[in-house]
């Protein structure tokens, strides 16, 4: 069956009793996720869901999450995730943008009012017709008046439910990109794309149900990211997944060592974090490093460029490499990712996975760049993971496909062996003086500063140069560098169009939900 939902049953099948999801103290089977699926695929079918309709989830890495994804799915509709931080007019957009008919919106918490904001967003959208609030306890009743909750709903329904066969070219999941540029766009993704990415994990990551991985899944599960690579690549290998709905970076250490995390997936900041977490409690001696190393086996990143010195580190103390990926939601989402197994390339993102190409193309149109490892072009994509293209928008699709070719908006170089190394987003690079600055490159050199923690460089008007390179520090617990001493520091290390001449001090970045920098908001 090329229903994606297939992934949970074949492993309840095959695995019933086997820990499907862990949430603290709470662990559910297998079999008790399918059930809870089941129960929410028959809930929507009755309510006059039919295969093809759109229903949206709002959910932070809760069990509800889960149940919810796989449930829709086995009626036959399409899942459109949502950002948990998307206030009640951003909500109402993807609503009325994807169609959606029915809405799963988690309650939340005072601290994060997810059910109000999904509640106004709800009422902005007549075109949907269903508002189910999921709350933390099934059995309780919402805060929130005159509100079905989902907890209800599915009261005393059976738990099972023939799964509606859909085909592989159906669309599974709308998955909503950042809207860097414009109005968010809704990438249309096939039940092949997301499950053949899903199942790339028994090449990338060795990936084995006889030896099941334990993941700690602190990637959002409304990003692909934490979607795919986490979520749907336990469920296709049997694996237990550990969620922690909110990094904070020393539970996740806690949890790693608790649980005996085998498989961790984040973007670069959750490294960077995860080190300074470690130094916070008093280094080695207040972590079980060694516990952790002897679990776990794979790290992998994406996201983001991940930071040399930050791989290295990392490294040094966990005993670990970091295997960097790459991909993006229009692609389900990996692309290509480093081997594992072999000596680490810090820097690559490695070789196209199983059944990917990736070439350089040209900016200025679709020919390729010359053959030459220094030669910088942009990545394009084919291959069984690139989307049908952006719900509802023609012409938005057909500037960025062309015979099957996605072009990414990524900048990159490749070896004589083939592997690859991001430069930059080509919206990103930064024009000084006629002279390409590439931030990646400058956040590089900044980073080996051995008072700087993490950098973030960006271009920002100038009058005569057109654009000046600016970079935002922060700095080592306990350092007492200023800007000056970066920005002289910073003169001796780079060539005189791509140092910053402009460096401040902060104590914090702007993050998404997903942990990349915000850099549209700095400046």
């Amino acid at each position: 069956m090329y229903n994606l939902a297939a992934l949970l049953e074949e492993s309840a099948r095959s695995y019933p009793t086997r820990d499907a999801v862990v949430l603290g103290t709470a662990r559910l089977t297998y079999a008790e996720v399918d059930a809870a699926a089941n129960r929410v695929a028959g809930l929507l079918v009755e309510r006059g869901v039919v295969p093809g309709d759109k229903v949206a989830l709002s959910c932070p890495n809760l069990p509800h999450f889960t149940a919810a994804y796989f449930g829709i799915l086995k009626a036959g509709a399409t899942v459109v995730p949502l950002n948990v931080l998307l206030k009640a007019r951003e909500v109402a957009y993807h609503l009325r943008d994807a169609d959606a008919k029915a809405y799963l919106c988690f309650e939340g918490t005072p601290e994060l009012p997810i059910g109000r904001e999904g509640y106004d967003g709800f009422r902005d959208a007549p075109g949907c017709e269903h508002l189910f609030v999921v709350t933390a306890d099934p059995a309780a009743g919402s805060a929130l008046e005159g509100v079905e909750t989902l907890g209800a709903a599915v009261a005393g329904r059976p738990a099972t439910f023939d799964t509606v066969e859909t085909d592989e070219d159906d669309t599974a999941v709308i998955l909503y990109t950042s809207g860097t540029t414009g109005q968010p766009k809704g990438a249309e993704l096939r039940h092949r794309n997301m499950r053949d990415n899903a199942l790339a994990g028994a090449e990338v990551f060795r990936a084995d149900p006889a030896r099941p991985d334990t993941y700690l899944c602190v990637l959002p599960l409304f990003h692909s990211f934490g979607q795919s690579v986490v979520q749907n690549g336990a469920f296709a290998f049997g694996g237990t997944v550990v969620m922690l709905p909110r990094f904070e970076a020393g539970a996740a250490l806690a949890l790693m060592q608790r649980e005996r995390v085998t498989f961790f997936a984040g973007v670069p900041t959750m490294y960077w974090a995860l080190l300074g977490a470690l130094d916070a409690a008093g280094g080695e001696s207040a972590v079980d490093v060694r516990l952790i190393a002897g679990s776990l086996r794979m790290a992998a990143a994406g996201g983001s460029a991940l930071p040399v010195e930050v791989h290295k580190e990392f490294e040094r103390r966990f005993g670990v490499t970091i295997l960097e990926g790459y991909g993006l939601s229009e692609t389900s989402p990996v692309a290509s990712f480093s081997h594992y197994g072999e000596p680490a390339r810090p820097g690559s993102i490695g070789t196209p996975i199983p059944g990917v190409e990736m070439r350089l193309l040209r900016p200025e149109g679709w020919d390729d760049v010359e053959d030459s490892p220094d030669a910088v072009g942009e990545i394009a994509i084919k291959g069984h993971n690139v989307m049908k293209g952006y719900y509802r928008r023609p012409d938005a699709t057909a500037e960025v496909i062309r015979d099957g070719w996605f072009r990414s908006g990524d900048l990159a170089r490749r070896d004589p062996d083939g592997w690859y190394y991001i430069v930059d987003r080509s919206k990103d690079m930064i024009i000084r003086g006629g002279f390409n600055v590439y931030p990646r490159e400058v956040e590089e050199v900044l980073m080996t500063h051995p008072d700087v923690s993490l950098a973030a460089v960006v271009g920002v008007p100038h009058e005569s140069h057109g654009e000046e390179v600016k970079a935002f520090v922060i700095l080592r617990d306990g350092s007492t560098a200023t800007a000056e001493d970066l920005l002289a520091w910073g003169r001796t290390q780079m060539a005189g169009y791509k140092y910053p001449r402009l460096v401040e001090v902060v104590a914090s970045l702007p993050m998404t939900a997903t942990g990349k920098i915000l850099k549209r908001d700095l400046g």
